[in-house]
């Protein structure tokens, strides 16, 4: 027969979670754990209709009703009842420890079960007691008021847990991504400073040849003065030391030598650098001297579009111009292509786009759409950022937003075409936006919008902005004051 202790083992495997009793009619749920099957009734009334519910004890979602039997709990369950009673000798469980009378009453004061002789006794003779069984209905109904708040804030923390673990992968994600950004963008950085660093050592190495050059000739020649002002000289003081018959012998031929010797002076050599060396770290600056100058190319242009006679200022007309067919003109979107095709190397430009309300850029395929629908998306040929509605994004399949720390009033567009990139940057704040990544084949073009003007809110035009001829080499800030440029002030 087991004993009393393992009888006590046995029963915290048959105690109901819910009423925190010995299972009656225990069922089992889809998790494993059993309930009362009047328990998981009621538990699953309280919570409405909903079909799927969690466990109360591990919150493991199971269906409302599919409930099984647990006949062979129930067995033990009476066995386990039939044990304790039968326990051996002391006070059995439900009576009194010093009357070893059932425990019958629960006094209200003390909080404690009771048995007949101890309510006639003076301990607790003034006490309010009422019988157990309402008293253990009465605390149980309480339990269960207190465990649907506990179950509610039980769900909100794990919902909460759930949200903070999402927010925690997101910014994992964005950090990953802006460190991937930052390295790359100091990547093509070193790369441009270390093609700066060869030329201008290979500059420098040409000018102080061609310095070391000139100087030496000079050595050279001034050389050959020395040495025949030297022969003339000692012909002269050999002539004083002559008699005078013989001193007078030729003497007039020796003057005149001496007075058309004229000593040449050297050749002026420029020994300061002629160019200014900075080193740039700024990477729209580095960027210029790929400067390419782009012009429109009206035979694209929308008939919306008014063009500038150097072709630098696109703007909206409310006016359709009555222009000529042309199969390469954009007939339902108000785009214009430069002029320029792109076959490789490395390109760039600057667009002043100002405070305009409405704009897109980039470059795409000479081949792209010019009749029809026009989608900017790199599937269709396009590498472009824009500004709707106050937003900058890049037009990837899904709109990518952009970061944007200051509204540029001036982007660069930077196209590696062996690399396969399209990279975009704030000159306004020297800041990069976007970079795009693809294979190229076959010539690309730039690609302009200025966007509609509804209300006059954006009239103002795109301008291609002219970038002054960089010199063959990178120089300190601050080292030539005339050599200092602000990207702002172009």
């Amino acid at each position: 027969m087991a004993s009393t202790s393992t009888a006590g083992d046995i029963g915290n495997d048959t105690i109901c979670s819910i009423c925190l009793g010995y299972l009656t009619q225990p069922v089992t749920i889809a998790c494993g754990h059993n309930y009362c099957q009047a328990c998981l009734t009621r538990y699953c009334e309280e919570r409405g209709p909903e079909r799927r519910l969690p466990c109360p004890q591990c919150r493991a979602p199971f269906q409302t009703g599919e409930f099984k039997p647990n006949t062979q709990l129930h067995n033990i369950v009476e066995k386990l009842r039939e044990l304790e009673l039968k326990a051996g000798k002391g006070p059995k469980e439900g009576q009194c420890e010093r009357h070893e009378e059932r425990l019958k009453l629960f006094c209200e004061e003390d909080g404690e079960a009771i048995c007949l002789v101890c309510e006639k006794s003076r301990e607790h003779k003034s006490h309010s007691v009422v019988p157990i069984e309402e008293a253990a209905q009465e605390y149980k109904e309480k339990l269960q008021g207190a465990l649907g708040p506990l179950r509610k804030q039980l769900a909100q923390a794990l919902a909460l847990t759930s949200e903070e673990e999402k927010k925690t992968a997101a910014w994992q994600a964005t950090a990953q991504q802006k460190r991937e950004t930052i390295a790359g963008e100091f990547s093509k950085l070193h790369r441009l400073l270390r093609e700066e660093e060869q030329l201008l050592l290979q500059r420098l190495a040409r000018e102080e040849r061609e310095a070391l050059q000139r100087l030496q000739a000079n050595v050279a020649k001034l050389s050959q003065q020395s040495a025949s002002l030297q022969r003339l000289i000692t012909e002269l003081e050999e002539k004083c030391r002559q008699p005078a018959a013989e001193l007078l012998q030729d003497v007039r031929s020796a003057l005149r030598r001496s007075e058309s010797t004229k000593l040449q002076e050297p050749e002026a050599v420029w020994t300061d650098l002629k160019n200014t060396y900075r080193v740039c770290l700024d990477v729209t600056e580095a960027l210029r001297r790929f400067a390419v100058d782009v012009t429109l190319d009206p035979d694209t242009a929308h008939p919306n579009l008014a063009l500038s006679e150097d072709r630098k200022h696109v703007g909206f007309g409310a006016r359709r111009q009555d222009l000529p067919h042309n199969p390469g003109r954009f007939e339902n979107y108000i785009n214009v292509l430069g002029a320029e095709r792109l076959t490789g190397g490395r390109c760039y430009w600057e667009v002043e786009v100002g405070d305009k309300t409405g704009w897109d850029l980039g470059v795409c395929r000479e081949s792209v759409r010019r009749k029809g629908k026009v989608t900017l998306t790199p599937e269709d040929g396009y590498w472009a950022v824009w500004l709707r509605d106050g937003g900058y994004k890049a037009c990837t399949s899904r709109p990518t937003p952009l970061p944007v720390s200051a509204r540029p009033s001036r982007v660069g567009i930077f196209l590696h075409y062996e690399a396969g990139e399209v990279s975009f940057y704030n000159v306004t704040d020297r800041s990069h936006l976007f970079t795009f990544t693809h294979t190229f084949s076959g010539p690309l073009r730039p690609f302009f919008c200025p966007g509609l003007n509804p209300g006059g809110t954006n009239a103002a035009p795109l301008t291609i902005c002219p970038l002054p001829a960089q010199p063959q080499g990178i120089s300190v800030p601050g080292s030539d004051p005339a050599a200092q440029t602000d990207p702002s002030q172009h």
